[in-house]
């Protein structure tokens, strides 16, 4: 708790923001890139687009796991519960949206899909009812890819199966490196994703692609760090790879878990919603545990999907070339709620943030409002009362006036009454 609260310091916050526009060049744009649904919560939650140079943009990327699966692997989905077995998902998957329809409508018309905090749980319940097939829908990043590997070297029920949807983050930069329109000029590289697979990955950026790599925590001054660190190198002229997370990451990231993907996964080209087929980039069962596959066990293969529906802009939005408010569906058609696009739906999706964000914004403008006018109350009763008072005090003022008048004509009354004694 320290800790956290020492990388939320305002007055460090501060410091490192002075460094940054003391070094960000005067003129040009420089376009920074990071690919994780938390960077992007953290940048948008803490504000820390209004703290850097109008000529420093930092976007999202394709970080949020959910909402880069395809149309088509939802639809496998929702075909496999269709067919009567038991799918198990994470939360954030159940609402993303098919071609047609999402996992939670397959359950809301009678399919038994079941929401799991992670794999294992999975396998209790399997283990719990032999007698009924169950499939665990695999999403994630390299981060969560472990933990599906860990159940499958361990024989899982056989009555179990899975729905492989992994994705490995370095080639979806290398992609986004290589878009012309995007320019991008640096990259925060995910910290989570890099505990697993550590720094080598991403060599190939400064080295071959001339764009500075830092990887980056998750607070407000990891990721104020992080920025700094890409224009210096800017600044130098020496594109190099660095790592901010230096508490967590290291050079060689986690070999074990490394291992365990490598003996159960291997890497093909892989469709990616709104971002078409990227070379290498999803994970596939080997042939040893290819028993498991739920796309040949239930007979269940989808070619292609509908990423987008009309109107909806995820496509770009996912690779940062637009924002979330420039969508002309954002909080309109498509609200957290009634999501129409897949980057509404999952906490880490860049539009659910940027919504999330702008109902706390118009909360608290609310707030602002209903206090400005509790006040405008007060006032009101405030200057009901002053003139209350004022009127009283007009009616004092002219009793007294009348009282003086009469002491003024009773002084005189006695005064000529006096005289008149005198005068017998």
């Amino acid at each position: 708790m320290v800790e956290r609260l020492r990388f939320r310091d305002p007055e460090l916050t501060g410091r490192i923001a002075k460094k940054i526009h003391e070094i960000a060049p005067k003129k040009g744009t420089v376009k920074i890139c990071h690919v994780c649904g938390t960077h992007e919560w953290t940048i948008t939650h803490f504000g820390i687009r209004s703290l850097l140079p109008s000529n420093v943009e930092v976007i999202a990327g394709p970080g949020c796991p959910v909402c880069i699966v395809p149309a088509s692997e939802i639809d496998e989905a929702v075909q496999v519960a269709q067919k009567g077995v038991t799918v198990t998902c994470f939360g954030d998957v159940l609402r993303v949206p098919g071609s047609k329809m999402s996992l939670l409508d397959a359950k809301a018309e009678g399919a038994d899909v079941r929401v799991v905090y992670g794999v294992a749980d999975a396998m209790k319940m399997a283990g719990k009812e032999p007698n009924k097939q169950f499939a665990f829908f695999a999403v994630g990043f390299e981060t969560t890819a472990p933990s599906t590997a860990v159940e499958l070297i361990n024989k899982p029920p056989r009555n179990m199966s899975f729905l492989i949807s992994h994705r490995l983050i370095p080639p979806a930069m290398k992609l986004l490196v290589e878009m012309k329109d995007l320019s991008l000029n640096g990259l925060i590289a995910p910290g989570h994703a890099s505990t697993i697979i550590g720094l080598k990955p991403y060599e190939i950026f400064p080295l071959e692609y001339g764009v500075p790599v830092v990887v980056a925590g998750f607070e407000p001054l990891d990721v104020m760090f992080g920025i700094y660190m890409i224009l210096k190198q800017l600044s130098e002229g020496k594109p190099r790879l660095e790592n901010e997370y230096v508490r967590a990451v290291h050079w060689e990231g986690n070999v074990k878990a490394q291992e365990l993907m490598q003996a159960v996964f291997e890497p093909v080209d892989g469709n990616w919603r709104g971002l078409g087929t990227i070379t290498s980039s999803k994970f596939t069962l080997r042939r040893k545990y290819e028993r498991y596959d739920a796309h040949s066990k239930h007979k269940v293969k989808i070619e292609h999907g509908l990423d987008t529906p009309p109107g909806c802009r995820c496509h770009l939005v996912v690779i940062g070339k637009i924002k979330p408010d420039e969508c002309p569906l954002f909080m309109k058609a498509c609200v957290p709620q009634k999501p129409v696009g897949a980057c509404m739906v999952s906490s880490e999706g860049t539009c659910r943030i940027w919504a999330k964000t702008i109902n706390s914004q118009q909360q608290i403008e609310y707030k602002k409002v209903e206090s400005m006018s509790d006040r405008s109350l007060e006032v009101t009763e405030l200057r009901e009362r002053i003139l209350k008072l004022e009127l009283k005090i007009d009616e004092l003022t002219k009793r007294m006036d009348n009282m003086q008048n009469y002491m003024k004509q009773l002084y005189s009354y006695l005064q000529q009454q006096g005289s008149n004694r005198s005068l017998l």
